[in-house]
């Protein structure tokens, strides 16, 4: 079956869409060695066939958008467009070769992933809007290029950074998601969720708002604050609850998993659901199920 025929926004208005979820633990479930800056970078450079084969997992799984391998790659990196390219041309063959009609989204990591020390989880920088915005134009406009059905604005940790990429998405008119991670009820900088999502609320390229790689308890406060602020659809794919330390490249993991109320994050407003880090396929398959058409579950 081709890629989806439609624009997702189109989808979005109808009905909840199921995401994919993390591919550095599919990856690394494939044998993968994601040591070093790049993270799944450094797979879809030297061994792209494998970030194929993961995107491949979640579209089995039932995940109708597939996010790209892109996240940690920065222009510092001699082919950084080339690999940002690939990371959307092997995306588009796994959803091609889907089931089901299959949306890709390119991701747009925040400047704290291509530091590699955990500055995503952390924000304020100490870079200005303007140098974000040079920061972050040559990756979007190398994702555009290679044609994905969206760009996922994620992991954003400070409005500072989603001003930026709102600056640089305003100068093309490509369709976006964006998504904060958060702590606390508030963004990983600190700011209070009402104000980074209002941020982003009239921007007519934005075309869902929330929030990814947080704790699953995080996310229905996060989309009341959401909801409160926009009528744009809302989004949330948390992680498994743990928390990344970035001094020992580990997870520590919760004693119990967090539960994950989604009838309560769609009846709040959420229509793009799914994963970040340490949800796998199968995770997504129960997903997948529990939001298929029918008596809502």
């Amino acid at each position: 079956m081709p890629r989806a025929s439609g624009p997702l926004a189109e989808a979005l208005a109808r009905r909840t869409v199921v995401l994919d979820g993390g591919l550095s633990n599919q990856l690394t479930a494939q044998g993968c060695d994601l040591s070093g800056g790049l993270w799944t970078g450094r797979v879809l450079d030297e061994r792209p066939e494998q970030v194929q084969a993961a995107h491949a997992a979640y579209a089995r799984a039932g995940a109708e958008v597939l996010i790209t391998a892109s996240y940690q790659v920065g222009p510092g990196h001699p082919r950084a467009a080339a690999l940002l390219r690939r990371s959307v041309d092997l995306a588009a063959r796994a959803a091609g070769d889907a089931e089901q009609e299959v949306w890709v989204a390119a991701s747009v990591g925040p400047y704290g992933a291509v530091l590699a020390d955990g500055s995503e989880y952390r924000g304020r920088y100490g870079l200005s809007v303007r140098e974000l915005v040079a920061f972050h134009q040559p990756r979007i406009e190398a994702l555009l290029d290679a044609g994905p059905d969206v760009l996922a604005l994620e992991t954003i940790p400070d409005p500072d950074e989603a001003e930026a990429l709102l600056s640089v998405l305003a100068r093309t008119g490509a369709p976006a998601w964006l998504s904060y991670t958060t702590a606390g009820g508030r963004t990983r900088s600190g700011t209070p969720l009402p104000e980074a999502f209002a941020l982003a609320a009239g921007s007519p390229q934005i075309i869902a708002l929330g929030v990814n790689c947080c704790d699953p308890t995080e996310v229905l406060p996060a989309l009341e604050a959401a909801a409160a602020t926009t009528a744009k659809p809302l989004l949330a794919y948390p992680n498994d609850g743990s928390v990344w330390d970035p001094a020992t490249s580990t997870w520590h993991t919760p004693a119990a998993p967090a539960p994950w109320p989604v009838r309560s994050w769609r009846h709040t407003g959420a229509r793009l659901i799914g994963g970040c880090c340490r949800i796998g396929p199968d995770h997504i398959a129960e997903l997948a199920a529990a939001l298929r058409p029918g008596p809502e579950k």
